[in-house]
């Protein structure tokens, strides 16, 4: 095996072998260069999904809050109003500023809540209460939360 030899395997490979896969190697790496675009495509959309998921379950998880703060404030008034059922009927009304645990009550609607605002309406006759908790969330949207309870003392 001389150098003719060599000369011959080297000329044989290159005439078999470097012509034919010359431009097959040229649109393989130019489809694996789509693929690899397209698998890009593809998890940038995966990832705006996500992205908007956690904007939507952050909003939700927000007005839940506001709405379980608005009940247990509602829950807290109606405490407050059988504590005091010696003057329960001075509990009426959007502002009941002449009852200090009442406007202590209202202020802390102000203070949980963005924009909170509370009103009780009693009925004296029957003893019926309605409490509304009113607020406006973050995004401009109104809100309001309203139970219904009757405080009578017991007829004995």
């Amino acid at each position: 095996m001389g150098p003719g030899h060599r000369d011959l395997i080297f000329r044989g490979w290159r005439a078999e072998r470097g012509p034919a896969l010359g431009p097959r190697r040229s649109f393989t790496r130019g489809i694996a260069l789509i693929e690899v675009l397209v698998s890009l495509l593809v998890f940038a959309f995966g990832v705006l999904g996500l992205v908007g998921l956690q904007s939507t379950m952050t909003r939700a998880q927000t007005e839940s809050k506001y709405r379980a703060d608005a009940a247990n404030l509602a829950t807290e008034a109606i405490g407050r109003m059988w504590s005091d059922l010696g003057i329960v009927a001075s509990y009426n009304g959007a502002d009941c500023a002449s009852i200090a645990r009442c406007k202590e009550w209202q202020d802390k609607v102000g203070t949980s809540l963005p924009q909170g605002t509370g009103a009780l309406d009693l009925n004296t006759g029957t003893g019926d209460v309605t409490i509304t908790v009113r607020w406006t969330s973050p995004g401009g949207e109104t809100h309001r939360y309203v139970t219904a309870t009757t405080i009578a003392r017991s007829g004995g």
